[in-house]
């Protein structure tokens, strides 16, 4: 009781043997750069929440550190998959991150879904990808390069229909003999690997 109270965040774990009483205080710790990568994702305007099935006195206190306003506590792996399909009811995108062996159901029911690789087996296989490291940045950095991806096929998209609208009758027409025509094809696949190639040096929102 004296600790729970000198700490009501911390988790208490009791050990008993005979008649010695071993009591440990436990701390959830955030992992390194987790409040940097929140800060990114609101950058990008995305909305971040906690669901969690811990206590309210451990989730509140991780919630205020990362500047989370919507976070909930004691939920279970129902009322996860529940939450998941709300948003996507109202036309949201979900991606869930989750590690523990609760969070498997709603990794799957997610639109996309990522896994650290000290999540446990299960876990990691009801996600679509799993990052390395201790750190969240992989996150943000998903969604960076799909968002640079997206541009760079919109692009392609457009080189091809503007190529053919103009290629197509020339030809039909006579106008390039086949050599030309053959040139023309394989200069339209340089341009279109070019335009992909630019992807890495497409700026990003921090």
């Amino acid at each position: 009781a004296a600790l729970a109270a000198a700490d009501p965040e911390a988790s208490l774990i009791a050990f008993a043997h005979g008649t010695e009483r071993v009591v440990f205080a436990v701390r959830q710790r955030l992992r390194p750069d987790a409040v940097a990568v929140v800060g990114r994702l609101k950058r990008r305007g995305i909305a971040v929440e906690i669901l969690s099935g811990d206590r309210p006195s451990a989730v509140a206190p991780v919630a205020r550190a990362l500047g989370i306003a919507e976070s909930r506590a004691g939920v279970t792996p129902a009322e996860k998959i529940a939450r998941i399909e709300d948003l996507k009811r109202a036309g949201r995108k979900v991606l869930m991150v989750g590690d523990g062996l609760n969070d498997a159901p709603a990794l799957a029911a997610a639109d996309v879904s990522l896994s650290p690789v000290t999540a446990v087996h299960l876990t990691q296989a009801a996600a679509d990808a799993v990052f390395l490291g201790d750190r969240l940045a992989p996150v943000a950095d998903a969604l960076a390069l799909s968002a640079k991806a997206r541009r760079v096929m919109r692009g392609n998209l457009w080189l091809a229909v503007v190529y053919n609208a103009v290629a197509v009758p020339v030809a039909v027409l006579g106008f390039v003999t086949p050599l030309i025509a053959a040139l023309a094809m394989s200069g339209s696949s340089v341009l279109v690997t070019l335009n992909a190639l630019r992807a890495r040096h497409l700026p990003e929102v921090r």
